[in-house]
């Protein structure tokens, strides 16, 4: 027999106009409707066998033809087939839309696109029917052939013609629904449908490995302000009426902007698809996003990921789903993504939250610590998202029984949660540090605890009382601490750190300044980020190497040196949190990060009385301490900072540690003497008594 995807076949597959007298299709649910639909083709395609005559030596296509008709005479209920003319879109569904008439719609598909496209998913649907296509395949595949397809929807030559159209350029195919494989003639080659098509069909929520999901619950109670304004209200219009257009929201925080690109497309009344795209997705991949938006008929809300370390380059690559018929809501870091050039492009601005959506945020998240939500709101200004994944982790512990989660858990809770984000470039401290452990003059303890009540009460006096309204940055605190190294700079930042009930984010210069332009600028960008998503304290030690002086330009590197002193500038009047500079020379600090700053502490050596409380502060009082010791001599004797008694007072005890006794004042002295020839120092000697 010859191969019957060569043989001519008149209209008559196709089904003779539907009698007036017929009994009408009953109603069906979403799947069975499939399947209905599979058993149709099926009795389409057995009466194209029949008319075909040959023999079949195999007798596969005899039992193909049994199968063909078992599925068709368990899909029309005794009807014949002439009842079911034209394809699924004249025939009755459930209530509401189905996948396919979704499709339909928003591709403007006739009855032979359709019939297509369920009749190359027919493997999907039973073992039975990919038996019969690949006893009809030319190469034997259990897929549809091109062929195959021709003489069934497209018999004639303009036909034919027709789906050459249809598969190379129709809706079907720009949009992924339907795909060419094979490398042979056209004829040939194989129809497939897009992968995990067919179980959306089924009304089944599946979607390929390939397409990483991002389906929050983006619940717009605490975006209503947002929702509320005019380029936000004018984008939900757009996404109601499906009107073709790309809808940006451009931003750092892709999670963020993602969170309020779903929230946007529910507010709106859509079903929403979020989806994580790396930079430079394939044509294929993003043809199979848009499948399975339109089989869902949903608004695709895409995030454009780019790694860390990749700036986005302007202007470069393509569009992102060029031919998606709808609107689209695209969310990417600046000039990640060229918009769509035959299409509308409506930026959408990514606002911070005012204090009072954050106060509405919070009372929604956390409904047990309503009370402190004007607390909450000043202290972490965070996006909905992840206050809706805190409020989730309270949840949990609330399920265990013990006492309704407090403000430190949620506090540890946001500290993980942002610890898992951090850039590189950051070091993360606990804090263990308190205020009993800082010895420093009265009025510098002073201006460190106005500091951390500044930080407290933005609540009250920048959102209540609109001070400095409308200003970048009026929620972030900057403090520069001067002085010689040892005099308790990094354990002021980690007891301010303690106090606010967060983490001490220490910058690593090493992995921030780079020799190649424009390197430092992104590396800094991603710490400042770090430290406002961990709503951390962020320490920069050494901050002359960074905050320096300019220079004047004699070469190109002094104009990039300057340029970046320049960011430096922008970045940190921007910074919405705690920054803490620390230099041992004041006097290299640019003068224009002084006029930005809150407080400005110098860090002195100790006197006699400070250095003795900072001896007591290091000696443990559980340590054994021999009676000969005295704390006043040795401050008296050794005029020295912080640091150094620090290590004296350790290396002393692992001396005295060594030789089983008490620590006793010849360990602590030996120690000291060490910590003088480390530093370069004559050493003053030991004190009355004590044997050099």
């Amino acid at each position: 027999m010859s191969s019957p995807c060569l043989q001519p076949i008149g209209n008559a597959a196709r089904g003779a106009p539907r009698d007036a007298s017929a009994a009408p299709v009953a109603t069906v649910g979403a799947s069975a409707r499939i399947t209905r639909e599979a058993g149709i083709l099926a009795g389409r395609l057995s009466a194209l066998l029949a008319g075909l005559g040959g023999s079949d030596s195999g007798g596969s296509l005899t039992d193909g033809r049994a199968f063909l008709d078992a599925a068709f005479a368990a899909a029309a209920g005794g009807a014949a087939l002439a009842a079911f003319p034209g394809s699924a879109l004249h025939r009755p569904g459930v209530d509401g839309p189905h996948p396919i008439d979704l499709l339909a719609a928003a591709l403007g598909l006739d009855d032979a696109a359709t019939d297509l496209l369920l009749l190359a998913g027919l493997p999907e649907e039973h073992e039975g029917y990919g038996a019969v296509l690949r006893a009809l395949h030319p190469r034997g595949e259990s897929r549809l052939a091109v062929g195959l397809a021709a003489q069934l929807l497209f018999p004639d030559a303009a036909g034919r013609l027709a789906l050459r159209a249809v598969l190379a350029s129709g809706p079907l195919a720009r949009n992924g629904l339907l795909r060419v494989a094979g490398d042979g003639p056209f004829h040939e080659c194989s129809i497939l449908p897009a992968e995990d098509l067919w179980p959306c069909l089924h009304g089944l929520d599946i979607t390929p490995a390939a397409l990483p999901r991002f389906d929050a619950d983006a619940s717009p109670v605490a975006l209503a302000e947002w929702l509320d304004k005019r380029r936000t209200r004018q984008a939900a219009a757009l996404l109601k009426a499906r009107t073709p257009c790309t809808l940006l929201i451009a931003g750092d925080n892709l999670e963020a902007m993602h969170w309020r690109g779903l929230a946007l497309a529910r507010a709106a009344g859509r079903h929403a698809l979020g989806l994580a795209l790396p930079a430079g997705a394939d044509a294929g991949l993003q043809r199979l996003a848009q499948a399975h938006a339109l089989v869902r008929g949903a608004v695709p809300v895409v995030r454009i990921e780019l790694p860390e370390t990749q700036a986005p380059e302007p202007g470069e690559g393509a569009a992102l789903m060029p031919d998606f018929p709808e609107a689209l809501i695209l969310c990417a870091r600046p000039g990640a993504v060229p918009a769509r050039p035959a299409q509308p492009l409506i930026p959408i601005p990514m606002e911070p939250l005012s204090p009072a959506a954050r106060r509405t945020m919070w009372q929604c998240a956390l409904p047990s610590l309503s009370d402190q939500a004007a607390r909450l709101a000043a202290r972490f200004p965070v996006e909905p998202l992840m206050a809706t994944r805190v409020a989730g982790d309270m949840e949990a512990l609330a399920e265990t029984g013990g006492a309704e989660p407090s403000l430190e858990d949620l506090a540890a809770s946001l500290r993980a949660r942002a610890g898992l984000q951090l850039s590189s470039a950051v070091k993360l401290l606990r804090p263990v540090a308190g205020w009993p452990d800082l010895v420093l003059p009265p009025d510098r303890c002073e201006q460190l605890k106005e500091a951390v009540s500044r930080l407290a009460l933005q609540a009250t006096v920048i959102d209540e009382w609109g001070f400095l309204a409308g200003r970048a940055g009026v929620h972030g605190v900057r403090m520069l601490f001067s002085g010689p190294p040892g005099t308790g700079k990094t354990l002021a930042a980690e007891v301010m750190a303690g106090a606010l009930q967060t983490d001490l984010l220490v910058v690593d210069l090493s992995r921030v300044m780079s020799k190649w332009i424009g390197e430092t600028e992104k590396n800094l960008a991603a710490v400042f980020d770090s430290a406002e998503r961990a709503q951390a304290v962020l320490f920069f030690d050494e901050a002359d190497a960074l905050f320096g002086r300019r220079t004047e330009v004699s070469d190109a590197h002094d104009r990039y040196a300057n340029l970046e002193t320049a960011y430096l500038l922008q970045r940190l009047e921007r910074f919405e949190g705690l920054a803490v500079l620390a230099t041992n020379l004041r006097q290299n600090i640019d003068p224009a990060f002084a006029r930005r700053l809150e407080f400005a502490l110098d860090f002195e050596e100790p006197n006699q009385g400070g250095r003795d409380a900072i001896w007591r502060a290091h000696v443990p009082a559980a340590a054994p301490v021999g009676p000969e010791v005295s704390f006043s001599e040795l401050a008296a004797l050794y005029p020295v900072v912080g640091g150094l008694i620090r290590n004296a007072a350790v290396a002393g005890a692992f001396l005295a540690a060594a030789e089983g006794v008490p620590i006793g004042r010849r360990h602590l002295v030996r120690a000291m003497r060490r910590e003088y020839a480390k530093a370069g120092r004559a050493f003053p000697g030991p004190p009355p008594g004590l044997e050099p």
